[in-house]
């Protein structure tokens, strides 16, 4: 009976094995000499190389360095199937010490970050570099978990999904931490080419 069972489940193991066996989350390359775009306590302005956009966000908080966080940002090209970038620009900016919410205008993704830090709120204002795409619009738009976990705590958010892209994201500001919890915004894209409209 033994032998029977091993028989027939063996050649399933070896399948799922061949398929599944070697497969690993990409890893990202984050780019930089040290791996941040910033120092703490400075602005900074981070952008895709044209036709990428951001699949992934790291960050390391320093309560001692004024509350401040260290970022770097992971980019990846975007399938031909959404066409080329038709434009790109700055969303508004968002202040510092404030709850907030923003997704990119004009059906646009997330494409850049640029921040400034405050001394005296001991937090920054943040603003999307987006950029809208010529064939394909964003839908079936969902929150990811709080980003990081817990105030203080390390941030490192990838996107395992590749037809999966970040639109914005909904922020809030603990006083006491003097930190941030982020919740990014990821659409799907259609299969289909669209009307655009400012969505």
């Amino acid at each position: 009976m033994d032998l029977v069972l091993l028989c027939v489940f063996l050649p399933l193991v070896t399948v799922a094995w061949g398929q599944y066996g070697d497969y690993n989350y990409q890893h990202y390359d984050y780019g930089g000499n040290d791996g941040w775009v910033n120092v703490y306590r400075q602005g900074f302005n981070f952008q895709c190389p044209h036709g990428q956009v951001i699949v992934a966000v790291r960050s390391t908080f320093s309560k001692k360095e004024g509350s401040d966080r260290l970022w770097n940002y992971a980019c990846m090209p975007t399938p031909q199937s959404l066409g080329e970038p038709t434009e790109c620009w700055w969303e508004e900016i968002n202040r510092a010490g404030m709850q907030w919410y923003q997704t990119c205008s004009n059906n646009g993704l997330v494409a850049g970050f640029q921040s400034q830090y405050f001394p005296s709120v001991l937090d920054r204002e943040w603003q999307f570099y987006c950029c809208r795409y010529s064939r394909r619009c964003p839908y079936s738009c969902s929150m990811t978990t709080e980003q990081p976990g817990h105030y203080g705590e390390d941030m490192d958010m990838m996107m395992y999904t590749y037809d999966h892209y970040i639109r914005g994201a909904t922020t809030t500001f603990s006083a006491v931490d003097r930190d941030r919890q982020w919740k990014f915004i990821i659409c799907r894209m259609t299969d289909f080419d669209c009307q655009f409209q400012n969505l």
